[in-house]
């Protein structure tokens, strides 16, 4: 498992506390986006679809701190855009890091090597990088030849200079199973401490819909590479729950925990999730849990969440599912993942 252990200890003691208090809705991951500036333009991205005057807004670092307060989440992923466009990003981190948050700063590496100096390892501090696979495959993901390079020599100054490193991979149409199979063979063996995994989600925005898998192409695809994840060891560290990903080999129906991962951005708290804000914008986040009408999304409620696999959404589920049953749990951490019979769609 990619997610080190001191980090395993905070999360679940948090949630333990919130199910002691009688909490049924409560966040584990912030995702907080202080800017949707970018210098990719992804073709399966809906964030850069933003007009130049709002592209050009930034959440201050002193917002950024009360968001991380006011939520209360134990692990922030700042998203974006790309963070480290933001002129503050150094005060930002260095605060949410002494508020004893986990910070995973989620870049697209192109800017990593020359911005390293800003940053000091932390065991409080990841960099999660984005990459899709090998180069052809990345560089024609985010529309830049060249891309994979510069994120493999960033990673490894990244790793040289004792900083943690994940990779933040989406999966699309066209990939393979064998193919992710030696790319993450590949990661492992740069040293990168983990990665986090799952297929594209349909933005409404996105330049290329061509690109995204309906749920049951997704969960073959994943069922296939599992197989192969058992079959080589389990090698592999992912930045996940055993139970999340049983759901993705197609082994659970899960419904999503949207406030599980929250969102604040230069707009306020995203309704319902990090993907969408059909629901607006609340104020606060005390107003975000209890002012948000949740009935209406989720698959099988609303056709836009009907192919979402994403940890954003169904992470927290699986965390929750597996403190309730820890037996199960365990089982599957002994035992492998199941990768026959019926997939759950």
């Amino acid at each position: 498992m990619g997610v080190p252990i001191l980090q395993q200890f905070y999360v679940i003691r948090y949630v333990l506390e919130q199910k002691r208090r009688g909490r049924d809705k409560y966040p584990l991951v912030l995702m907080l986006e202080p800017s949707f500036k970018c210098n990719l333009r992804c073709p399966g991205c809906g964030k850069v679809a933003h007009p130049k005057e709002i592209l050009e807004k930034y959440m201050t670092k002193e917002e950024c701190w009360s968001a991380v307060e006011e939520c209360g989440a134990p692990v922030v992923s700042i998203a974006g855009g790309e963070p480290l466009l933001h002129k503050e990003i150094r005060e930002i981190v260095e605060g949410i890091i002494a508020r004893r948050r986990f910070v995973y700063l989620c870049t697209n590496a192109i800017l990593l090597k020359e911005k390293l100096s800003l940053f000091r390892p932390s065991p409080f501090f990841t960099f999660s990088i984005h990459l899709d696979g090998y180069e052809e495959q990345h560089d024609r993901s985010v529309s830049r030849k060249g891309a994979f390079r510069i994120v493999i020599d960033g990673i490894r100054e990244a790793k040289k200079r004792g900083f943690r490193v994940t990779i933040n991979c989406t999966l699309y149409n066209g990939v393979s199973a064998e193919k992710m199979a030696g790319f993450l063979d590949f990661i492992m063996d740069l040293g990168v401490e983990g990665v986090t995994i799952a297929p594209g989600f349909n933005y409404e925005n996105a330049r290329d819909k061509s690109l995204f898998m309906e749920k049951k192409k997704s969960k073959e695809l994943f069922r296939r590479l599992i197989d192969l994840y058992n079959q080589n060891g389990r090698r592999w560290r992912f930045n996940h729950t055993i139970f999340y990903l049983d759901f993705l080999a197609g082994n659970r129906k899960y419904t999503c925990t949207p406030w599980g991962n929250p969102t604040r951005n230069i707009f306020g708290w995203q309704r319902p999730c990090y993907l969408l804000d059909d629901g607006g914008y609340a104020k606060s986040f005390k107003e975000y849990i209890e002012e948000t009408d949740w009935g209406r999304w989720g698959p099988g409620r609303n056709r836009k969440c009907d192919n979402c696999m994403l940890h954003s959404g169904f992470e927290a589920t699986s965390l929750n599912d597996m403190i309730d049953h820890p037996l199960d749990a365990l089982r599957r951490y002994l035992f492998g993942i199941r990768t026959d019979g019926p997939i759950f769609i």
